[in-house]
């Protein structure tokens, strides 16, 4: 039997492995392997992956293992094994073990010396003031001075950790991804809240940038192994996921053509001499005409089938690059188009930016968007039940959860 020239080998088995593994089978007809701690719905009973179960395989003493007898398993079916990561932790694994993988993988990761300055808020914003990337006002909580925070600026204001791997392992009631806090006595008890906890990073004080979830942008992008930008793309997010835990996760995405952006992030990566695949968070501030950057991710964003759906294949840019070795010229994409990770009616329903629903309608009429679950060409019986599900517990959650952020 012939080889193979390439598999994909997926970190994980959720629905960011879903989104690059049906990249994958789009452009290219392969079938991807996922490996991770446990199955998940969207990738357990579907035609375009496999999955391999290692339990503790985010345990940092045994990962490069399992991944390296993985490779070996999988060396006998193709040429390549393109290795990418779904999550933040997964990521922050496979870069800093590139030298014991980079023989059995290719890697479009960043390289490991920048990993601190990237992973780490408050270190990123001074990689921010280096080289000129605007960011939210931000003031910095350790443990020491939790108990009573003197702010440079007013309420309402945004908290994050510093430290999102961490901070993912860390148990309390009450527990979100991020918080808007109104005042001084809720931003003290939400501290004493987390560190009560096994949470012991920095958190992330910011200026709350006013307006609604359409001022948001998510950035995407790919360098290759010579740090070269091939694919900048840019969404509007229109809606975020309300779910406590998931607050932050876009779940209405359109497509934006900005060139200053795409150009201000471009030189950005290149002076870094970035290397693989990023994905930024700003916001826009409509006080000073300013995008400000929120974090950069060492990886795919969970909602970047966008970029896929949208005309733009991620995994394309990826293999024509790592497997094929060809330098094409760097692509701003430039479309219109949606993608949704909720139904069409919830999206519809809670977006609260009137035009942004109009041009929305637009586009579903138009039958300009896609939603990442959602693939004709994967149709068993079973996974299908479990995605409609899926979809559609979000009405019940929106009813639960969801807050108005026009009028703070």
């Amino acid at each position: 039997m012939a080889k193979q020239d390439f598999i994909p080998v997926i970190l994980g088995t959720d629905i960011n492995a879903y989104g690059m593994a049906r990249s994958f089978h789009m452009e290219y007809g392969v079938i991807s392997r996922c490996i991770g701690k446990g199955r998940l719905f969207m990738t357990n009973y579907s035609d375009i992956t496999t999955i391999k179960v290692v339990e503790n395989l985010d345990d940092p003493a045994v990962f490069a293992d399992e991944m390296i007898a993985f490779a070996r398993e999988l060396k006998q079916e193709a040429d390549k094994l393109v290795l990418i990561a779904s999550s933040d932790s997964y990521a922050e694994l496979v870069i800093r073990n590139q030298d014991k993988l980079a023989p059995y993988y290719e890697l479009p990761f960043v390289a490991e010396k920048w990993i601190d300055e990237l992973l780490y808020k408050d270190r990123f914003y001074a990689l921010c003031e280096e080289y000129g990337l605007d960011y939210p006002a931000t003031y910095i909580v350790t443990q020491e001075n939790a108990a009573s925070p003197q702010l440079p600026f007013g309420f309402p204001v945004a908290l994050k950790p510093a430290d999102s791997i961490a901070y993912l392992e860390a148990s309390f009631e009450g527990k979100k991804k991020a918080y808007i806090i109104k005042d001084q006595a809720e931003l003290e008890s939400t501290l004493k809240a987390i560190y009560g906890s096994t949470y012991t990073g920095k958190m992330i004080v910011q200026d709350f940038i006013p307006g609604d979830d359409s001022n948001m942008r998510v950035l995407n992008a790919y360098s290759d192994q010579n740090g070269k930008v091939r694919l900048m793309c840019l969404g509007r997010p229109l809606l975020e996921d309300c779910t406590p835990t998931l607050v932050g996760n876009y779940v209405a995405i359109v497509n934006e053509y900005n060139e200053d952006i795409y150009k201000q992030y471009q030189q950005f990566l290149e002076k870094l001499g970035y290397t693989g695949l990023a994905n930024f968070d700003m916001k826009y501030d409509a006080r000073d005409g300013k995008y400000k950057i929120f974090e950069i991710n060492l990886r795919q964003g969970r909602s970047s089938f966008f970029t896929t759906g949208s005309g733009y294949n991620l995994a394309k840019f990826i293999v024509e690059s790592l497997v094929y070795g060809k330098q094409e010229p760097t692509v701003y994409a430039n479309t219109e188009h949606l993608w949704l990770g909720v139904p069409k009616e919830v999206a519809l329903t809670y977006t609260e930016d009137k035009e942004a629903v109009q041009y929305m309608k637009k586009l579903i009429k138009e039958k300009k968007y896609c939603m990442t679950l959602q693939y004709d060409a994967d149709k068993a019986i079973k996974r299908w039940w479990h995605v409609r599900k899926y979809y559609k517990q979000y009405e019940d959650r929106y009813k639960q959860f969801y807050e108005q952020k026009g009028n703070l």
